[in-house]
Parts: structure tokens; C-alpha cells; sequence
């Protein structure tokens, strides 16, 4: 991505955060007439920053140069950024150079090595990389994707599943907000690495094949990594009801381990070792139903 398109990513960031933000929310004065811009004007983002409105309208055009960091964070508490957005913002600048691109793929050894990490947990656990491909699953996780036992599935783009296959609008509960926060995920993944061609790629094919993802791609939203809820509806054993946690893996900047945990003696943990057993996989204990000589 060359230095004309960061800014205007830039430039595109800056205005669509100006544009959801109304002056009433920003505790900026409203006069009798019409408004020509959903949010913000440009002279109230300078005035709410503190510095000319000419300044402003070059930094939101993308030319950074010389923009000292308190301005840039003036600029952020105008414009109310949260921790997400205000990285992203730096990821952005930070990247206004073209560099030589890095290795975008974990090694072998490093895939074998996770494996055994989540094959050594009996929840539902999975390795992601920056573009939303699941890179490793352990058993009962491959099974609640509806994923080949024998790896044959993996790489599984979240993404390319959520806005391409007809199957995905049954198979989660929440279907929209899924979409709208996997590209979010996705577009903050590219403000950190513009350079991934790979992830540029996978950009290039949603957007030609789905006006949704366009849509959400152009809001500019930004999202990283926590923890949450999962509610996917299984096509055999029904609803399956998950927490999450994310972790990231020290080894391989770029990848983050992903283990849903199982409220014990639940609906879903019933159907969990259902679904284990109709796979042909050693069914996960049940936490509730430890004994209590059992060694931890």
C-alpha cells in the first residue's frame, strides 16, 4: 500500500469518527440552521483540538507530517477515541512508509507446537492469525466449526465463511454483530500490517463479492481481542452457548489463541459431549462432575 493510500486511510478514519459524533455529545454549542454534515464540522474538531482549522484539515487529509503527539492526542480526545481507535490512528501514521513485507505465515514447527497446545485442552480451543484463519483446532473445536477431524479443513477463514457461505446466517445466533465486528478486527489487522498482501487479497474478494462487507469496510470501524460471548446454532446438536477468552501467542506475533469455555452441567455441555461422541472423540469432562480424589 503506497503513501497515497495511507492518507487516505488516514483521511478516511478522521472523518468517518467525525461524522458519528454530533455536537450535542461533544458539548459544542448548536445554532439555528441547517447542518450539511451528519457529526462534526471540521472547525469543531480544530476548536474542540485547539488548534487552526487549517492544520486540522491537513492532518485529516493524511499529511501528518510534522504533527507533534499531543496535537494527535488533542486531536483524539476530540474526536472521543477509544484505546482501539487511538492505536489504530498510530498504526496508521506509523505506517505511512512502504517497508519490505515479513513472513505472514507461522513456520510448521510453530503449527505442530500449537497443536499440542490446544489439543492438550478439552474446551473448544483454535489459533487465528491477523486474517481470521483459524491455523489450528483441537478436536472437539474442529467439531463445533462442522470442520474435517482430520485437518483438512484448515486453514477455515472466519470471514470468507460469515459473508459467502449461505449456511453461516443459521449457524450464528447473532449473525450481524459477528459480521460487523470480524471486519472490524479484519481493518484494525490492516492498519497494524498494511504491507500483508495476503490480507489485502482476502479485502479485494469480500469486497467484490459482498456489498455487506463493503458497507461495514467502509464505516472504518476498529475492534482487538477479548473476551465475550458465543452463541452459534450447531446443525446437529443444536444451540451451543460459549465464553471466550483470547490470548496472544508470544512466539508468533500475529496469532492469538482462542479458548471458549462451558458453563458446567449446562445445555451446552450436554450437547458438547454429545457432539464428542458422535465424532468419535474422547468427551471433555464435565468441571461439575470432578471427583474429588481426581489429581489437579
Amino acid at each position: 500500500m503506497g503513501s497515497a493510500d495511507r492518507q487516505s486511510e488516514i483521511r478516511d478514519f478522521l472523518a468517518s469518527r467525525r461524522a458519528r459524533i454530533s455536537p450535542e455529545q461533544a458539548g459544542v454549542p448548536v445554532f439555528g440552521g441547517s447542518r450539511r454534515v451528519p457529526g462534526l464540522r471540521r472547525e469543531e474538531v480544530a476548536h474542540l483540538a485547539g488548534v487552526s482549522v487549517d492544520y486540522y484539515i491537513r492532518i485529516e487529509r493524511g499529511k501528518i507530517e510534522g504533527a507533534s503527539p499531543e496535537v494527535l492526542e488533542a486531536i483524539a480526545r476530540a474526536l472521543q477515541l477509544d484505546d482501539v481507535e487511538r492505536d489504530h490512528l498510530r498504526n496508521l501514521i506509523r505506517a505511512r512508509q512502504p517497508r519490505p513485507s515479513r513472513r505472514r505465515t507461522a513456520s510448521e514447527k510453530t503449527l505442530v507446537r500449537l497443536q499440542l497446545v490446544v489439543d492438550a485442552i478439552t474446551v473448544p480451543a483454535f489459533v487465528q492469525n491477523p486474517r481470521l484463519d483459524i491455523v489450528a483446532a483441537n478436536a472437539i473445536g474442529k467439531a463445533v466449526y462442522s470442520l474435517p477431524a482430520d485437518g483438512s479443513g484448515l486453514p477455515h477463514n472466519h470471514l470468507l465463511f460469515q459473508f459467502l457461505d449461505p449456511r453461516a446466517g443459521d449457524f450464528y445466533e447473532d449473525a450481524d454483530l459477528v459480521r460487523h465486528n470480524g471486519v472490524a478486527l479484519l481493518r484494525a489487522a490492516a492498519g497494524r500490517d498494511p504491507h500483508d498482501e495476503q490480507l489485502m487479497g482476502l479485502v479485494g474478494r469480500l469486497s467484490m463479492q459482498s456489498e455487506e462487507f463493503r458497507t461495514l469496510w467502509g464505516a472504518h470501524d476498529v475492534l482487538r481481542y477479548r473476551g465475550g460471548a458465543k452463541r452459534y446454532n450447531h446443525p446437529t446438536v443444536g444451540r451451543l452457548e460459549f465464553g471466550y477468552e483470547s490470548f496472544e501467542v508470544s512466539s508468533e506475533p500475529g496469532l492469538t489463541l482462542m479458548v471458549y469455555s462451558v458453563e458446567p452441567q449446562s445445555a451446552t455441555a450436554e450437547a458438547l459431549a454429545l457432539l464428542a461422541s458422535w465424532t468419535a472423540l474422547p468427551a471433555a469432562p464435565d468441571p461439575g462432575n470432578r471427583r474429588s480424589d481426581t489429581a489437579q
